[in-house]
Protein backbone atom coordinates (compact mmCIF):
# COMPACT_ATOMS: atom_id res chain seq x y z
CA UNK A 1 0.00 0.00 0.00
CA UNK A 2 1.78 3.55 -1.04
CA UNK A 3 -1.44 5.86 -0.83
CA UNK A 4 -4.17 5.89 2.17
CA UNK A 5 -6.57 8.58 2.61
CA UNK A 6 -7.84 10.31 5.61
CA UNK A 7 -11.11 11.99 6.46
CA UNK A 8 -13.80 12.45 9.29
CA UNK A 9 -17.74 12.75 8.98
CA UNK A 10 -20.80 13.31 10.96
CA UNK A 11 -20.64 15.43 14.01
CA UNK A 12 -17.74 16.68 15.29
CA UNK A 13 -16.04 15.92 18.24
CA UNK A 14 -12.95 16.86 20.28
CA UNK A 15 -9.91 14.54 19.67
CA UNK A 16 -10.59 14.15 16.31
CA UNK A 17 -7.29 16.61 14.86
CA UNK A 18 -5.55 14.25 17.42
CA UNK A 19 -6.64 11.43 15.52
CA UNK A 20 -5.82 12.77 12.01
CA UNK A 21 -2.13 13.89 13.19
CA UNK A 22 -1.91 10.68 14.01
CA UNK A 23 -2.94 8.99 10.96
CA UNK A 24 -0.94 11.61 9.01
CA UNK A 25 2.57 11.02 10.98
CA UNK A 26 2.49 7.08 10.92
CA UNK A 27 1.99 7.04 7.37
CA UNK A 28 4.44 9.21 6.51
CA UNK A 29 6.69 7.04 9.25
CA UNK A 30 5.24 3.98 7.52
CA UNK A 31 6.89 5.31 3.95
CA UNK A 32 3.25 5.37 3.03
CA UNK A 33 1.80 9.19 1.30
CA UNK A 34 -1.16 10.62 2.67
CA UNK A 35 -3.95 12.52 1.62
CA UNK A 36 -7.05 14.50 3.41
CA UNK A 37 -10.30 14.85 2.40
CA UNK A 38 -12.39 17.47 3.16
CA UNK A 39 -15.67 17.50 3.96
CA UNK A 40 -16.10 13.81 4.71
CA UNK A 41 -17.97 11.42 1.92
CA UNK A 42 -19.14 15.05 0.20
CA UNK A 43 -15.60 16.18 -0.56
CA UNK A 44 -14.45 12.30 -1.62
CA UNK A 45 -17.35 12.59 -4.49
CA UNK A 46 -16.16 16.42 -5.27
CA UNK A 47 -12.41 15.34 -5.34
CA UNK A 48 -11.54 18.01 -2.11
CA UNK A 49 -8.24 15.73 -1.70
CA UNK A 50 -5.14 17.10 -0.70
CA UNK A 51 -1.55 15.72 0.18
CA UNK A 52 -0.63 16.27 3.81
CA UNK A 53 2.65 16.61 5.02
CA UNK A 54 4.07 16.03 8.25
CA UNK A 55 3.66 19.90 9.25
CA UNK A 56 0.33 19.98 7.99
CA UNK A 57 -0.82 18.47 11.39
CA UNK A 58 1.31 21.16 13.40
CA UNK A 59 -0.05 22.31 16.31
CA UNK A 60 -3.26 21.10 15.94
CA UNK A 61 -3.83 18.11 18.78
CA UNK A 62 -4.86 20.58 21.25
CA UNK A 63 -7.86 21.70 18.83
CA UNK A 64 -11.29 20.82 18.96
CA UNK A 65 -13.20 20.38 16.10
CA UNK A 66 -11.34 19.36 12.94
CA UNK A 67 -9.03 20.91 10.29
CA UNK A 68 -10.56 18.37 7.29
CA UNK A 69 -14.24 19.72 8.23
CA UNK A 70 -17.11 17.76 8.39
CA UNK A 71 -20.36 17.34 6.26
CA UNK A 72 -23.29 15.29 6.17
CA UNK A 73 -23.57 13.41 2.49
CA UNK A 74 -26.77 12.93 0.94
CA UNK A 75 -25.55 11.91 -2.59
CA UNK A 76 -23.28 9.30 -0.67
CA UNK A 77 -26.08 7.39 -0.07
CA UNK A 78 -26.95 7.15 -3.28
CA UNK A 79 -25.12 4.42 -6.02
CA UNK A 80 -24.07 7.62 -7.99
CA UNK A 81 -22.57 9.34 -5.72
CA UNK A 82 -20.77 6.49 -4.06
CA UNK A 83 -19.56 5.97 -7.80
CA UNK A 84 -18.11 9.52 -8.46
CA UNK A 85 -16.54 9.09 -4.86
CA UNK A 86 -14.64 5.83 -5.88
CA UNK A 87 -13.64 7.58 -9.47
CA UNK A 88 -11.92 10.58 -7.34
CA UNK A 89 -9.81 7.75 -5.35
CA UNK A 90 -8.84 6.08 -8.32
CA UNK A 91 -7.83 9.97 -9.70
CA UNK A 92 -5.46 10.39 -6.76
CA UNK A 93 -4.28 6.71 -6.56
CA UNK A 94 -5.28 5.80 -3.05
CA UNK A 95 -5.62 2.39 -2.02
CA UNK A 96 -6.50 2.29 1.59
CA UNK A 97 -9.18 4.56 3.57
CA UNK A 98 -9.19 5.84 7.24
CA UNK A 99 -13.17 7.38 8.09
CA UNK A 100 -12.88 8.90 11.96
CA UNK A 101 -16.67 9.14 13.09
CA UNK A 102 -19.54 7.75 13.93
CA UNK A 103 -22.66 4.86 13.36
CA UNK A 104 -23.24 6.90 9.92
CA UNK A 105 -20.07 7.15 9.00
CA UNK A 106 -19.33 3.58 9.57
CA UNK A 107 -22.51 2.49 7.64
CA UNK A 108 -21.04 4.37 4.78
CA UNK A 109 -17.79 2.75 5.06
CA UNK A 110 -19.47 -0.82 4.88
CA UNK A 111 -21.19 -0.03 1.88
CA UNK A 112 -18.66 1.26 0.16
CA UNK A 113 -16.02 -1.47 1.14
CA UNK A 114 -18.75 -4.02 -0.07
CA UNK A 115 -19.11 -2.38 -3.61
CA UNK A 116 -15.14 -1.32 -4.31
CA UNK A 117 -13.65 -3.45 -1.95
CA UNK A 118 -11.24 -0.29 -1.08
CA UNK A 119 -9.63 -1.29 2.72
CA UNK A 120 -11.07 1.05 5.04
CA UNK A 121 -10.91 1.08 8.67
CA UNK A 122 -12.46 3.21 11.04
CA UNK A 123 -11.65 5.33 14.36
CA UNK A 124 -14.12 6.16 16.85
CA UNK A 125 -15.42 9.90 16.42
CA UNK A 126 -18.50 10.69 18.74
CA UNK A 127 -19.02 12.25 21.84
CA UNK A 128 -22.07 10.43 22.53
CA UNK A 129 -19.75 6.98 23.27
CA UNK A 130 -22.75 4.73 21.68
CA UNK A 131 -20.30 2.72 19.23
CA UNK A 132 -19.47 -1.11 20.28
CA UNK A 133 -16.01 -2.20 20.31
CA UNK A 134 -14.13 0.25 22.07
CA UNK A 135 -14.53 1.57 25.80
CA UNK A 136 -14.53 4.45 25.15
CA UNK A 137 -15.14 7.23 21.56
CA UNK A 138 -12.96 10.15 20.96
CA UNK A 139 -14.46 13.06 22.17
CA UNK A 140 -16.78 11.66 25.04
CA UNK A 141 -14.73 12.49 28.08
CA UNK A 142 -13.81 16.20 26.89
CA UNK A 143 -17.55 16.45 26.17
CA UNK A 144 -18.61 15.06 29.95
CA UNK A 145 -15.60 17.21 31.63
CA UNK A 146 -17.45 20.44 29.33
CA UNK A 147 -20.95 19.54 31.13
CA UNK A 148 -19.37 18.91 33.93
CA UNK A 149 -17.96 22.14 34.48
CA UNK A 150 -21.43 23.61 33.95
CA UNK A 151 -23.25 21.11 36.07
CA UNK A 152 -20.38 22.69 39.09
CA UNK A 153 -21.76 26.27 38.17
CA UNK A 154 -25.46 25.92 38.05
CA UNK A 155 -25.02 23.98 41.47
CA UNK A 156 -23.58 26.53 42.85
CA UNK A 157 -26.69 28.98 41.53
CA UNK A 158 -29.32 26.60 42.73
CA UNK A 159 -28.04 25.77 46.23
CA UNK A 160 -28.06 30.20 46.40
CA UNK A 161 -31.67 30.61 45.53
CA UNK A 162 -33.00 26.67 46.31
CA UNK A 163 -33.88 25.74 42.88
CA UNK A 164 -34.68 22.78 41.29
CA UNK A 165 -32.29 22.93 37.65
CA UNK A 166 -33.02 20.43 34.80
CA UNK A 167 -30.02 20.42 32.88
CA UNK A 168 -30.22 18.93 29.46
CA UNK A 169 -27.29 17.19 27.63
CA UNK A 170 -26.62 15.98 24.46
CA UNK A 171 -27.54 12.19 23.96
CA UNK A 172 -29.98 11.48 21.33
CA UNK A 173 -29.87 7.63 21.47
CA UNK A 174 -27.29 7.22 24.26
CA UNK A 175 -27.12 7.52 27.83
CA UNK A 176 -23.58 7.56 28.39
CA UNK A 177 -23.08 11.51 28.91
CA UNK A 178 -25.94 11.92 31.07
CA UNK A 179 -25.01 9.52 33.36
CA UNK A 180 -21.62 9.99 33.45
CA UNK A 181 -21.67 13.82 34.62
CA UNK A 182 -24.91 12.97 36.66
CA UNK A 183 -22.47 10.93 38.87
CA UNK A 184 -19.51 12.99 38.62
CA UNK A 185 -21.91 16.19 39.09
CA UNK A 186 -24.02 14.79 42.53
CA UNK A 187 -27.23 15.20 40.53
CA UNK A 188 -30.19 13.53 42.46
CA UNK A 189 -31.85 12.30 39.44
CA UNK A 190 -30.92 10.97 35.72
CA UNK A 191 -33.20 10.77 32.85
CA UNK A 192 -32.01 8.69 29.80
CA UNK A 193 -32.85 7.26 26.57
CA UNK A 194 -31.91 3.58 27.76
CA UNK A 195 -34.42 3.33 30.73
CA UNK A 196 -38.17 4.37 31.61
CA UNK A 197 -38.57 7.19 33.20
CA UNK A 198 -40.57 7.01 35.62
CA UNK A 199 -42.05 10.89 36.54
CA UNK A 200 -44.45 9.67 39.25
CA UNK A 201 -41.45 8.65 41.05
CA UNK A 202 -39.43 11.76 40.42
CA UNK A 203 -42.11 14.03 41.75
CA UNK A 204 -42.56 11.89 44.96
CA UNK A 205 -38.61 11.60 45.65
CA UNK A 206 -38.68 15.44 44.91
CA UNK A 207 -40.71 16.21 47.50
CA UNK A 208 -39.20 13.86 50.30
CA UNK A 209 -35.77 15.83 49.13
CA UNK A 210 -37.16 18.66 50.06
CA UNK A 211 -37.22 17.82 53.52
CA UNK A 212 -33.36 17.20 53.84
CA UNK A 213 -32.13 19.40 50.71
CA UNK A 214 -33.66 22.64 49.30
CA UNK A 215 -31.88 22.63 45.71
CA UNK A 216 -31.41 19.71 43.47
CA UNK A 217 -29.85 19.05 39.89
CA UNK A 218 -31.57 16.84 37.59
CA UNK A 219 -29.73 15.59 34.68
CA UNK A 220 -31.66 15.21 31.22
CA UNK A 221 -30.49 13.28 27.88
CA UNK A 222 -32.04 14.97 25.20
CA UNK A 223 -33.24 11.82 24.12
CA UNK A 224 -34.84 10.92 26.86
CA UNK A 225 -38.77 9.08 26.56
CA UNK A 226 -40.47 11.27 28.44
CA UNK A 227 -39.43 14.34 26.07
CA UNK A 228 -37.15 17.53 26.52
CA UNK A 229 -36.03 19.22 29.99
CA UNK A 230 -38.47 22.08 29.00
CA UNK A 231 -41.51 19.60 28.39
CA UNK A 232 -40.44 17.51 31.24
CA UNK A 233 -39.61 20.71 34.10
CA UNK A 234 -43.26 21.53 33.19
CA UNK A 235 -45.12 18.43 33.80
CA UNK A 236 -42.82 18.05 37.38
CA UNK A 237 -43.41 21.48 38.27
CA UNK A 238 -47.28 20.80 37.79
CA UNK A 239 -47.27 17.55 39.84
CA UNK A 240 -45.01 19.71 42.94
CA UNK A 241 -47.43 22.03 42.52
CA UNK A 242 -45.34 24.40 45.15
CA UNK A 243 -45.29 27.87 44.66
CA UNK A 244 -42.41 28.60 46.77
CA UNK A 245 -40.01 26.36 44.84
CA UNK A 246 -38.00 27.75 41.81
CA UNK A 247 -37.41 25.26 38.31
CA UNK A 248 -35.27 26.18 35.77
CA UNK A 249 -33.65 24.70 32.87
CA UNK A 250 -30.72 24.97 31.18
CA UNK A 251 -30.03 23.10 28.37
CA UNK A 252 -25.94 22.98 27.41
CA UNK A 253 -26.60 22.12 23.90
CA UNK A 254 -23.54 22.62 21.30
CA UNK A 255 -20.82 23.64 23.80
CA UNK A 256 -20.45 20.03 24.40
CA UNK A 257 -18.45 19.42 21.06
CA UNK A 258 -16.13 21.91 21.29
CA UNK A 259 -13.02 22.86 23.16
CA UNK A 260 -9.62 21.42 23.82
CA UNK A 261 -9.99 17.62 24.03
CA UNK A 262 -8.56 16.24 27.44
CA UNK A 263 -5.49 14.26 27.82
CA UNK A 264 -7.47 10.83 27.57
CA UNK A 265 -9.41 11.89 24.29
CA UNK A 266 -5.90 13.20 23.00
CA UNK A 267 -4.28 9.63 23.80
CA UNK A 268 -7.18 7.30 22.82
CA UNK A 269 -7.48 9.33 19.70
CA UNK A 270 -3.62 8.98 18.76
CA UNK A 271 -3.53 5.38 19.55
CA UNK A 272 -7.04 4.54 17.22
CA UNK A 273 -4.99 6.97 14.40
CA UNK A 274 -1.66 4.99 14.60
CA UNK A 275 -3.73 1.43 14.96
CA UNK A 276 -5.83 1.74 12.03
CA UNK A 277 -2.63 3.03 9.62
CA UNK A 278 -1.07 0.00 11.36
CA UNK A 279 -3.87 -2.07 10.71
CA UNK A 280 -4.38 -1.44 6.66
CA UNK A 281 -0.85 -2.12 6.66
CA UNK A 282 -1.32 -5.48 8.44
CA UNK A 283 -4.62 -6.30 6.10
CA UNK A 284 -7.28 -5.81 7.98
CA UNK A 285 -10.23 -3.78 6.55
CA UNK A 286 -14.06 -2.52 6.73
CA UNK A 287 -13.42 -2.51 10.89
CA UNK A 288 -12.92 -0.45 13.54
CA UNK A 289 -10.01 0.29 15.39
CA UNK A 290 -11.08 0.68 19.41
CA UNK A 291 -9.51 -0.11 22.52
CA UNK A 292 -11.14 -2.37 25.06
CA UNK A 293 -9.55 -3.45 27.82
CA UNK A 294 -6.20 -0.93 27.50
CA UNK A 295 -5.67 -2.67 23.97
CA UNK A 296 -6.19 -2.34 20.38
CA UNK A 297 -9.13 -4.17 19.05
CA UNK A 298 -10.31 -4.27 15.35
CA UNK A 299 -14.02 -5.09 15.44
CA UNK A 300 -16.15 -5.13 12.06
CA UNK A 301 -18.21 -2.75 10.87
CA UNK A 302 -20.94 -5.19 10.67
CA UNK A 303 -20.65 -5.46 14.49
CA UNK A 304 -20.24 -1.75 15.82
CA UNK A 305 -23.62 -1.06 13.29
CA UNK A 306 -25.48 -3.63 14.36
CA UNK A 307 -24.67 -4.44 18.09
CA UNK A 308 -26.34 -2.02 20.85
CA UNK A 309 -23.28 -0.78 23.53
CA UNK A 310 -24.62 -1.45 26.89
CA UNK A 311 -24.67 0.78 29.86
CA UNK A 312 -22.93 0.04 33.29
CA UNK A 313 -25.27 -1.74 35.60
CA UNK A 314 -23.42 -0.16 38.54
CA UNK A 315 -23.06 3.20 37.19
CA UNK A 316 -27.13 3.27 37.04
CA UNK A 317 -27.08 1.89 40.80
CA UNK A 318 -25.08 4.73 41.63
CA UNK A 319 -27.24 7.62 40.83
CA UNK A 320 -29.80 5.53 43.20
CA UNK A 321 -27.78 5.36 46.15
CA UNK A 322 -25.70 8.23 45.67
CA UNK A 323 -28.80 11.07 45.46
CA UNK A 324 -30.10 10.48 48.74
Amino acid sequence: MRKIAVFTSGGDAPGMNACIRAVVRTAIFKGIEVYGINYGYDGMINGNIKKMQSHSVSNIIQRGGTILKSARSEEFRTVEGRKKAYEQLKLHGIEGIVAIGGDGTFKGAKVFFEEYGIPTIGCPGTIDNDIYGTDYTIGFDTAVNTALEAIDKIRDTAAAHDRIFFVEVMGRDSGYIALECGIGGGAEFVMIPETKTDLKTVVKSLKNLRKTKSSSIIVVAEGDDEGSADFIMEKVKEKVNDPDKEFKVTTLGHIQRGGNPTARDRVLASRCGMAAVEGLLKGESNCMAGVVNGDILYTPFEDCIGKTKQLKEDHLRLIEILSI
